[in-house]
């Protein structure tokens, strides 16, 4: 089993629970694809991405349940970052957890899974 993770601001999150479907945060949907993140990289896309921002959630998925849809494409120095070029059903996070910013400015992040 493969975890990705996505950071995600809580209120675009609440509002794909009551809809069943999340389509994206604003950056996803400019570009076409759900970013997401392995363990190795969430965090520094916390701190690139979403520094000093408070109110977010980390949703975890398996990587397996979303299929074709997912490609693993480069982007920060060649890594490869896994992309969902369809919508994320809510059904698939596994966990929604509270990402909260530390007393020295980088999020606090519950232990990751591979």
């Amino acid at each position: 089993m493969t975890v990705i993770y996505k950071i995600c601001p809580e209120n675009l999150w609440r509002e794909a629970e009551r809809n069943g479907v999340f389509a994206g945060a604003p950056i996803d949907v400019a570009d076409g694809f759900i970013h997401f993140s392995t363990k190795a990289q969430v965090e520094e896309t916390a701190a690139k991405h979403f520094a000093g921002q408070t109110g977010l959630l980390l949703i975890r998925v398996k990587a397996e349940t979303l299929g074709d849809a997912l490609a693993w494409e480069p982007s920060r120095g060649g890594a490869l970052f896994p992309h969902l070029y369809a919508s994320l059903e809510v059904a698939d996070a596994y966990a929604v957890e509270p990402l909260p910013l530390g007393a020295g400015g980088r999020h606090e992040f519950p232990p990751l899974e591979p």
